[in-house]
């Protein structure tokens, strides 16, 4: 590492999130210097396919000069405002009305946070502040599942259902129950079909809402299909029965969007592929591109009226962000979604996530691969230790940490989510470049397999 370099100067004095801050100061940063396209390139000129569109969120690749200008022609009109006490301005306005066009026909009115976490834990006051609204008191418990990603605020972190994102951090609070993680592959019984597992997964959601009581459970969150904790496909016919189970109890539906929304699965929202109609849909990262930090919380008419009566009993809504419907951040959302339409990257990430996962499929025979799973442009990779049983590695993440490492020196940038290995490229990639993606992915493999053949040394 070089002395007195930006690395130096980052391990010094910059504290970074979902990192071993310990592992950190020993390997240091790759500083990322520029980006173009699906591409980004270090300090020292190394490319690398971006592999993970960033944090599952550049949608329109980097380099977008169209939301570089977007985003100059609000600072120079009006860098800043906010929208407290009976305020407004135009871009957040007129991006309030076109998430409404967009989103499922029930959910008609828009708050604005930075990101999905703030928006998550604004939608738990939402539904808290309702149930207080109809005079539900006692109805405030969420329910979440094992391997769920809902943010790392104190009650949005309490709703995800990630342990590492929780030890050391007394998380979570009481008010979130979790169930079982959705996932066949791995929690599927011995014997047991896809559709006995769901009937499985119903149950246990409707035998909790009544051992809590009814009358105490508020809301079920869930992606409609789960990206940070390995890009899980919900089984056959889930969301229809885990929604029929919530209308059954006036338990609300909450559809994380974060990862899903604005074509990441190949349509518009993960709700239009899995058949969701939710009280309430929360949506950030693609809604921007992550050019600009925004997340928005749209929630159903009949929320809105009963929350809309209670702050006139009240005097106020008492909630709300200084960067709250940010005007620079609505500008540039306006125009990633006009490109995102222009462009057609919907049906682009569905044609051309086929030719990726029937490329990814071509793997599924490899003596460490598991299971191939994901939809549209995204995708994940689970590595085993034992085919035939599903056997994890032990220690869990070992295989996934060296094979995230390795594959920065093929130039290509993923994320292991344990040892699964997630893809989720910019979705404006073309299938030549994810041939390109796929060629570095499997020379990756290659050597991963090699290591591991060699008893996995430690150097």
């Amino acid at each position: 590492m070089r002395t007195n370099s930006l690395q130096s100067k980052d391990i010094a004095h910059q504290i970074h999130p979902a990192t071993n801050l310990r592992r950190h100061e020993r390997v240091g940063p790759i500083v990322i210097d520029r980006g173009s396209g699906i591409y980004v390139y270090d300090d020292e000129g190394r490319e690398y396919i971006e592999g993970l569109a960033g944090l599952w969120s550049v949608g329109v690749g980097f380099g977008e000069k169209r939301l570089v200008e977007a985003a100059t022609r609000q600072m120079a009109k009006l860098p800043y405002y906010h929208i407290f006490a009976h305020k407004t301005h135009e871009p957040s306005t007129l991006l309030a009305e076109k998430l409404v066009s967009m989103a499922p026909a029930n959910l008609k009115h828009v708050f604005f946070t930075s990101s999905g976490g703030e928006a998550n834990d604004s939608a738990i006051k939402f539904v808290w502040y309702y149930n207080n609204a109809l005079g539900r008191t006692d109805k405030k418990k969420f329910i979440a599942r094992q391997g769920a990603y809902h943010g790392i605020t104190i009650a949005a972190g309490s709703l995800t259902g990630l342990q590492a994102n929780q030890r050391g951090f007394d998380l979570p609070l009481p008010f979130a129950k979790h169930l079982t993680c959705p996932h066949y592959y791995r929690f599927g019984l011995p014997g047991e079909s896809e559709e006995a597992f769901t009937e499985r997964l119903a149950k246990e959601l409707e035998d909790l809402i009544l051992s809590e009581g009814p009358d105490t459970v508020a809301a079920f969150i869930g992606e409609p299909l789960m990206g940070a904790g390995g890009v899980i496909v919900p089984p056959v016919n889930y969301w229809q029965r885990i929604q029929e189970v919530c209308r059954k109890y006036d338990v609300l539906v909450i559809a994380d969007e974060v990862i899903n929304g604005f074509g990441r699965l190949g349509t518009l929202f993960g709700c239009d592929t899995f058949g969701i109609r939710p009280d309430i849909l929360v949506c950030s990262k693609q809604i921007t591109s992550s050019y600009q930090p925004l997340a928005a919380v749209l929630i159903s008419d009949e929320m809105y009226q009963a929350m809309a009566d209670q702050s006139d009993r009240l005097g106020t809504f008492g909630h709300g962000y200084t960067a709250s419907a940010h005007p620079v951040a609505t500008a540039v959302a306006l125009e990633n979604l006009a490109i995102i339409e222009e462009r057609n990257l919907v049906a682009n990430a569905a044609e051309v996530g086929a030719h990726l996962h029937a490329g990814l499929s071509r793997f599924a025979d490899h003596p460490l691969v598991g299971e191939v799973r994901g939809r549209g442009l995204i995708a994940a990779v689970e590595l085993v230790a034992d085919k035939a049983t599903k056997a994890r590695f032990d220690p869990v993440g070992k295989v996934g940490l060296k094979f995230f490492d390795r594959a920065h020196q093929h130039g290509l940038i993923i994320r292991n989510v344990g040892d699964s290995i997630a893809i989720c490229p910019p979705m404006i990639i073309t299938a030549a470049q994810v041939d390109e993606l796929l060629k570095r992915f499997k020379a990756t493999l290659d050597d991963i397999t090699d290591w591991v053949n060699a008893g996995m040394p430690e150097a």
